[in-house]
Parts: C-alpha cells; sequence; structure tokens
C-alpha cells in the first residue's frame, strides 16, 4: 500500500487545526481514525508532516562487520556454519550470506560433508580416450552398421 500524499497529511493536519474532530475528519478525506491520531503524533513528538521515504533500521549483521571481515580475511574458505559459530551469533546462514554479498566477500560454497566429486566421477580412467567399452578391433572411423553389427540386422540374417 502506498503512504499517503504530503499534500493529504497537510489537508489533514490543517482540518485538526481548525478544530475538527478525529473521526469527522478521517471521514472527510475518507481515512481511517488511527491514520489520523498517527499523523498527529508524529507531527506532535517528532515534527514531521511528510512521510517517510527512506529506512532508517541498521542491518542485525552490521555490528558484526569488522568481525567478519577479519574472519574472511584470515581464513577465505570458511563456510557459513563455521563462520556463525565463530562469531557467536543467532543469526541466520542466509542472513550471513547476504551480509559477505553486501561486503562483497566471497567463501566456498559447500559445507565439508556437501563437496561436488570430480565431474563424471564414475567414468574410469579409460574412458577419458573414448574408449569405455573397451577396446575395439576394428579400425576408427569405420562405424558398427558398416561391420555387420547394425542394431537393425537380425543375427541370422546373412551379411553380403
Amino acid at each position: 500500500m502506498k503512504a499517503y500524499s504530503k499534500e493529504m497529511r497537510r489537508d489533514v493536519l490543517a482540518a485538526c487545526d481548525a478544530g475538527e474532530g478525529t473521526k469527522v475528519v478521517a471521514l472527510r478525506f475518507k481515512c481511517s481514525e488511527s491514520w489520523v491520531r498517527r499523523v498527529k503524533q508524529e507531527r506532535r513528538e517528532q515534527g514531521k508532516t511528510a512521510p517517510c521515504t527512506t529506512r532508517r533500521r541498521t542491518a542485525a549483521w552490521e555490528p558484526l562487520r569488522e568481525r567478519m571481515e577479519q574472519l574472511v580475511g584470515e581464513q577465505p574458505d570458511i563456510t557459513l556454519q563455521e563462520l556463525k559459530d565463530a562469531l557467536q551469533t543467532e543469526l541466520t546462514r542466509q542472513t550471513l550470506c547476504t551480509a559477505l554479498r553486501k561486503l562483497k566477500l566471497t567463501l566456498k560454497k559447500s559445507a565439508e560433508g556437501d563437496r561436488a566429486g570430480p565431474s563424471g566421477c564414475c567414468r574410469s580412467a579409460r574412458s577419458v580416450g573414448g574408449l569405455a567399452s573397451g577396446p575395439r578391433s576394428r579400425s576408427p572411423g569405420v562405424h558398427r552398421r558398416n561391420m555387420g553389427e547394425n542394431q537393425h540386422d537380425a543375427s541370422t540374417r546373412p551379411i553380403t
């Protein structure tokens, strides 16, 4: 939901200053009574008449910034869980990941037990050259259909 405009706030406050009651002002401007009371309270306590356009909250990880930079600098391959344990914090790993991204710090992607193996880890050393099915007697470049090994040929059919 969008914030009410500055003009509407100004008009609501002007109506309240003219002596109209909160309920009457709310009905006239088609807004809630609680909003009218809140606008009056914000002006009274903070001197604010315009809607707040920026967020003024600091991130939960901000107090840990220097320590995180130090830990990642000392041990660049630290995992998020190890970082969380070292910081002795209740922040989630996702929050720490967001913090590291905003600080432009990188670390390894997976935990110790979750590492991916080398690509094609099921292949044997022989498969690297394309010889996974074992040595063949035919010469390179000769297709099996030309050697009488076509899958559509019946085994009883003579090769001519």
